[in-house]
Formats: structure tokens, C-alpha cells, sequence
């Protein structure tokens, strides 16, 4: 079996990246972010970049940095708050967002993992979100139909892995992680520690390995907060 490991994100990352990629991107705010890979992309100059995911975390963290670079194109999200950058971007036209709820998006990311090209769901009727796509009716209800999302590339952040790529999440730091890692056709993944294979208990395995090409360890991480809310001191 091919080795998995690489020295680095940029190694990792060498002979994949190209202008106008389509990267899934695991996350939820800057809960489970790949930032070093996210790092090494940024490094790397590739521009004309679309991202599908849940949001761009805040300014300067997260795909706020390609943001904050121009190398983002298009963003495909649910949520885009807690970024100015983001805001401006959108607003004044110099970046593509493709509103996506979610649920959804969640979805799209997991179907296309699946090999599945398009479902249907009520969720978005009657909005924006419904606008120029498909609708059908089952039953007496609406739905609309949406597509899956294919990937030239998964950047996941894990906790744990074996040696033959069999990873581990940890906690609400899964969310995005695992519909993202199965709907790219490469995926790379940045661990905080490496176990030998065989050690992790088989039910606990959260994404197989089977749907990993290549990892790295990225610790040590800081623990990023994305507000810190300070009570005031009381009077003496």
C-alpha cells in the first residue's frame, strides 16, 4: 500500500493544485478547519478558486485568508456572516456566492460522495434559493431539485488516523468534514496525531480510508475563538 503521509500541507498538496479548482472545504466557523492546508493553498498562488463550504470562517482565518488574497471566485455556502471581507466581496460584485442551506448543502456534498447527481428537497421553495432550478411535485407538495457536488478536491481537518488513512473526528469537529472528504476525487487530510494501523476500535472509524489519498499531521494547533465575550469586572 502507497504511503499516505507527507512531510507537509504543500507536499501534500504538490501536483494538485491548479487555477479553478472546485475544493470541498470541511468546517463549521473555525471549528474544524483544515488551516494548514488552507495555508499552504493560499502559499501555493492558484487563483480562480471555488469553494464549497458551510461558510469562509472570519477575516484572516480559515478561506478567509484567500479571500483576503483574491484567490477565491466563488463561494458555496450557507452562512457568510462574521466576515467583512466576505461582505464587501459579495456586495460590491468581486465575488460569486451560490446560497445553499445548510441542510442542503450538506447533502449535495454527501450525494455527490455517492455518486448521486441531483435529489430533490422541499427546503427552499417559494425563496431565492429556488430560482432557476427545477421543481417537481409528489403528492400535493413542491420540491425542487438540486445537484450534487463533485469535487476536484477534499481539504479535511481530523483528529486522529491510522497509517492506512482511517480517520477519526472529534466531537462537533466532524460537521462538514465527512460529506466534504467523499465528494472530492482527492482528498487530503491534516490529522492531529498518527496511530499505528490496527489501534483505532473499527465502529469508532468515522471516514475509512478508503476515500483518503494523502494526510499530514498539522499539530500543534492554537485554539481559535471566533468571539471572545468577556464578562465585566464587578465593582468592589
Amino acid at each position: 500500500m502507497a504511503n499516505k503521509l507527507y512531510p507537509d500541507a504543500a507536499a501534500a498538496l504538490d501536483g494538485l493544485l491548479r487555477d479553478g479548482l472546485l475544493i470541498a472545504c470541511g468546517g463549521f466557523g473555525l471549528c474544524g478547519i483544515p488551516e494548514r492546508l488552507l495555508d499552504a493553498v493560499r502559499d501555493s498562488g492558484v487563483k480562480d478558486l471555488t469553494f464549497a463550504s458551510n461558510n469562509a470562517g472570519i477575516d484572516n482565518e480559515g478561506i478567509g485568508k484567500l479571500l483576503r488574497t483574491r484567490q477565491v471566485k466563488k463561494m458555496i455556502s450557507s452562512y457568510v456572516g462574521e466576515n467583512k471581507e466576505f461582505e464587501r466581496q459579495y456586495l460590491s460584485g468581486e465575488l460569486e456566492v451560490e446560497f445553499s442551506p445548510q441542510g442542503t448543502l450538506a447533502e449535495r456534498m454527501r450525494a455527490g460522495g455517492a455518486g448521486i447527481p441531483g435529489f430533490y428537497t422541499k427546503t427552499g421553495v417559494g425563496t431565492l434559493v429556488a430560482e432557476g432550478k427545477e421543481t417537481k411535485v409528489f403528492g400535493d407538495q413542491e420540491y425542487i431539485l438540486e445537484q450534487g457536488i463533485f469535487a476536484d478536491l477534499a481539504l479535511v481537518k481530523a483528529w486522529k488516523a491510522d497509517e492506512t488513512g482511517n480517520v477519526v473526528f472529534r466531537k462537533t469537529a466532524r460537521n462538514f468534514n465527512v460529506p466534504a472528504a467523499t465528494c472530492g476525487k482527492v482528498c487530503v487530510v491534516e490529522v492531529e496525531e498518527i496511530v499505528p494501523t490496527g489501534s483505532l476500535d473499527p465502529d469508532a472509524i468515522h471516514l475509512p480510508g478508503v476515500y483518503v489519498q494523502r494526510m499530514i499531521v498539522g499539530a500543534p494547533y492554537d485554539k481559535k475563538i471566533e468571539f471572545r465575550t468577556v464578562r465585566q469586572k464587578e465593582t468592589a
